[in-house]
């Protein structure tokens, strides 16, 4: 039986914890997800950079879950599902406010189709891309691991090297980085009858948790950095990006789906 796949992705869900900027009430926090520049940002993000990379994988054999608030204005919805129209991998699932973790567990252990086989997972930022080759890849490496799969109840598989990334009506600035464990081509294979899923482990810490592979090669994904970043509200240190040569610009558009021109358009308003 072939590995069913899913991806999970936020797309300014307001969950209950989950966020590292804070907010006195749940009211404040659905105020800040949809404030209007906010949330022009996140659509142009995803049609220009996240969407375009899903759609061009070299296997298509995966789901993707967009959560997002049932309260989320009728107007974002439908640009939401418009977006997502010819892309029969994606569905949107709306939830009322509630905890982070517990309800992305809840979604995801819901998605499979049986769940006394093992299962693919991986979470999806609304602002970045991978590679087109990343669920076969991730599908690969569970495979070409079944020795170590036989043995435990989740091991997840990372790519470590990328690039971050900036958008604008210019086109994208960029270097590349070496992240270990980041959200962005992280995936996590779970044996059947097993409730553990990929939200169960801050991102970054689930090496403590599971055996942990990870590669070095290929160059697997671009991190976004924009103004509505979650963990840029607060202060990190800055990371320097330079235009795009045109050589390097060719690469995201093969590596990443990412197209210059496109980013120009969406962010230009055209």
């Amino acid at each position: 039986m072939t590995l069913q796949v899913i991806g999970l992705c936020r797309f300014s869900y307001p969950a209950i914890g989950g966020f590292q900027v804070d907010h006195d009430t749940i009211e404040g926090r659905i105020a800040y997800l949809y404030d209007d520049a906010r949330i022009e940002e996140r659509f142009q993000l995803f049609e220009a950079v996240a969407l375009p990379s899903l759609r061009a994988q070299t296997d298509p054999d995966f789901e993707l879950i967009i959560v997002v608030g049932d309260q989320m204005p009728e107007r974002h919805l439908s640009r939401l599902k418009g977006l997502i129209a010819d892309m029969p991998q994606a569905r949107i699932h709306a939830e009322p406010p509630r905890p982070q973790r517990e309800v992305m567990k809840q979604i995801l252990n819901a998605a499979r189709r049986d769940f006394s086989e093992p299962c693919l997972q991986f979470r999806f930022d609304d602002d970045d891309a991978v590679a087109i080759d990343f669920v076969e890849c991730l599908r690969k490496a569970a495979n070409d691991c079944e020795g170590l799969t036989k043995q435990h109840k989740s091991v997840a598989f990372d790519w470590n090297k990328g690039y971050i990334a900036e958008y604008g009506p210019k086109g994208v600035a960029a270097t590349e980085i070496f992240r270990p464990f980041d959200v962005a081509a992280l995936g996590m294979w779970v044996k059947g009858n097993c409730h553990l899923t990929i939200m169960n482990f801050a991102h970054n810490k689930i090496n403590r948790f599971m055996p942990a592979v990870s590669f070095d090669e290929p160059r697997m994904f671009v991190r976004g950095h924009n103004a509505s970043n979650d963990s840029r509200q607060k202060p990190v240190k800055p990371v320097p990006v330079k235009a795009l040569t045109y050589e390097q610009a060719e690469h995201f558009r093969k590596r990443f789906a990412i197209d210059i021109e496109q980013v120009e358009r969406v962010f230009g308003g055209g």
